[in-house]
């Protein structure tokens, strides 16, 4: 469940942010004047957040080099039983 609270919480209630925060591993959301502010959560949570992210640009990256290789007049492409076929030849020599 989203969990917002105004952002006078922080300070109002901190031990029950904190506890929400730590022990529920639940993001709270605070809001200032009815417009969301930012986001309050663990350092557990922010790490897996940002290694979430690396691996995402990781993914894009390798995305871009397969489009850039594909605008290549010269590249050979493999139809889906051409594939097949070499898997399972690769797999027969094992």
């Amino acid at each position: 469940m989203i969990n917002i609270r105004p952002v006078s919480d922080l300070r109002n209630k901190y031990p029950e942010i904190e506890k929400l925060v730590l022990n529920e591993d639940e993001a709270i959301y605070l809001t200032k004047n009815g417009y969301g502010s930012m986001v309050v959560m663990s350092l557990e949570k922010y790490s897996k957040l940002i290694s979430n992210a690396e691996y995402n640009e990781y993914i894009e990256y390798e995305l871009d080099k397969a489009d850039k290789e594909s605008e290549n007049p010269n590249a050979k492409y493999y139809t889906h039983e051409e594939m097949k076929q070499m898997a399972r030849r690769i797999i027969d020599e094992t």
